[in-house]
């Protein structure tokens, strides 16, 4: 190998290197803040109530509160999913408007999707606590799902798998 290929090697392999370490370091950073380095996937909801919406998920769907900073934001987990809670106006940047001011908000149809082993069972316990579905169970592919709203409109899937 030449010199000159020999010094930009090293230097690509001296980035690559920063880049990777300052990664872990970053993403070290962002589950000790979140309080739950076991999480392997986070998803961000945005609710009108960060409260309600703790007590919901930690009481109706077995989440764990994690972290909770009362109305302005709430970790909690399941099952190596990190949820968090952002209100729709509040101190944090999930919360700010973008700069065409479109602000953010909760429903859609984008969802977490929960595996459970008795789809019938829980549907009926979670009706009977009130909760709200947007519709019955459904038979698809590979299982039966349906979807139920969070005290914000966020849905949230519960699946049985065949």
């Amino acid at each position: 190998m030449a010199p000159e290929e020999e010094l930009i090697m090293n230097r690509m392999t001296i980035c690559a290197l920063a880049l990777l370490l300052a990664g872990v370091a970053q993403g070290a950073g962002a589950q000790d803040r979140a309080k739950n380095g076991a999480a392997t996937v986070r998803v961000r909801y945005m609710v009108s109530d960060v409260p309600a919406a703790t007590a919901f998920y930690a009481s109706k769907l077995g989440f764990k509160v994690d972290f909770s900073s009362g109305t302005y934001f709430a970790a909690l987990s399941r099952n190596g999913l990190q949820l968090l809670l952002s209100p729709v106006r509040g101190p944090g940047g999930a919360s700010q408007p973008m700069p065409n001011g479109d602000r953010p908000a909760p429903g859609g149809w984008t969802r977490i999707v929960l595996n459970v082993s008795d789809l019938q069972g829980e549907v009926a316990r979670l009706r009977k606590d009130g909760v709200h579905f947007r519709n019955d169970i459904v038979v698809g592919l590979g299982g039966s799902e349906i979807l139920l709203d969070d005290p914000s409109g966020n849905p949230v899937e519960l699946f049985q798998p065949d």
